[in-house]
């Protein structure tokens, strides 16, 4: 509560249409304040105390102020705000639900159409909840028994708004044929219209029932979302998924692996098989790819190598004064390759944070 909130429950607000305002006139003009500091004056201690409590400093000083003020009161101006008081909050129209749209009316009413709409811009993101919240806590056996037989398309729109670790069991649960559709239209994806989300969201809901509790859309889908979900997906349903892109979109296919694993994400690899692909990568392409990188990423090649083969390494990377970015990300790059075609081989496994266990 705001001591504006109190003002309006007094009837301080100007410009109040005519026809809401209450049918008894006061005696005289009483300023907004000066009403607040009467209502107050009529609680408990404890009363006043809860409302001041939930005042702002300055609010609270105007308000403490006014109280200090208020001598040689007569009765019936406080009738008068008492009265006021009751009326407004009886009389129907004057009660709102709050809501977006009595949001945008107040702050449209305070600061004018450009500020208001930068306000909400800003603060819908936060407390709107984001399409398919309701699906988040759904059984994922039960979920896809209700989305399985649905379109390609519905499905990549459900599993591009999940949160991948969720969506990753979705998609290993689907056929290896529809499971590189829905991929393939995972990563096509870049924005879907609030209608035709919550459409979508309102039919799962309403034929899930019980099993579910659940406006400018942000973005979702695109390769991103795609390299997100498979990164947490089962090394088969990785695997079946590049190989179906990669026979439809070769393109797509390759700038779904570029992403898939970058030079930073080293620090996953366990010990045993950097040390492996430490011993495939020249020391010149070690020493770029390390230009510039995070100390964590750095202190993992490090503690892997032989602490010679270390001292080496950081003198190399110290002769080679500045490098230019580009040179840097084309060895990081090579680095990722050796990497990658060794997992492909079987020599390493990365553990991706997916529920694959290694077995001993």
């Amino acid at each position: 509560m705001t001591l504006a909130s109190v003002e309006q429950l007094v009837g301080l607000e100007p410009g109040v249409d005519p026809d809401l305002a209450p049918v008894r006139l006061p005696r005289r003009d009483l300023s907004g304040l000066r009403k607040a500091a009467l209502f107050l004056a009529q609680m408990t201690r404890e009363e006043a105390g809860a409302v001041m409590a939930q005042l702002s400093p300055e609010e609270i000083d105007a308000l403490t102020g006014e109280l200090m003020r208020l001598k040689n009161v007569e009765p019936a101006d406080i009738e008068d705000v008492l009265y006021e008081f009751h009326d407004r909050m009886v009389n129907a129209p004057m009660l709102g639900s709050g809501g977006i749209e009595f949001a945008r009316q107040a702050l449209t009413a305070g600061l004018g159409d450009a500020e208001a709409a930068a306000v909400l811009g800003r603060l819908q993101a936060v407390y709107e909840e984001p399409p398919f919240t309701s699906l988040r806590n759904a059984d994922t056996r039960q979920l896809m028994s209700f989305v399985r037989e649905e379109h390609p398309q519905i499905i990549a729109l459900v599993l591009a708004h999940l949160p991948a670790p969720q969506s990753a069991e979705l998609m290993s649960r689907l056929e290896p044929a529809r499971q590189a559709d829905v991929a393939l239209r995972i990563a096509m994806m870049d924005r879907t219209t609030p209608e035709v989300v919550r459409l979508v969201e309102d039919e799962i809901g309403r034929r899930m029932g019980s099993l579910l509790s659940s406006p400018d859309l942000p973005a979702a889908g695109g390769v991103e979302t795609l390299v997100e979900i498979i990164n947490r997906a089962s090394r088969p349903t990785e695997k079946s998924i590049l190989e179906a892109l990669a026979s439809t979109d070769p393109e797509l296919a390759e700038k779904v692996r570029s992403q898939m694993f970058v030079f930073e994400d080293i620090v996953i690899v366990d010990d045993r098989s950097m040390q492996l692909v430490l011993r495939e990568v020249s020391p010149a392409d070690l020493a770029a790819a390390l230009k510039g990188v995070r100390d964590d990423v750095r202190d993992k090649v490090m503690r892997n190598l032989s602490e010679r083969a270390a001292l080496d390494l950081t003198d190399e990377i110290e002769l080679l004064g500045p490098v230019r970015a580009a040179a840097v990300g084309e060895a990081q790059a090579r680095v990722v390759a050796v990497l990658r075609t060794m997992e492909e081989s079987g020599q390493i496994v990365i553990d991706r944070g997916g529920d694959d266990d290694l077995i001993a």
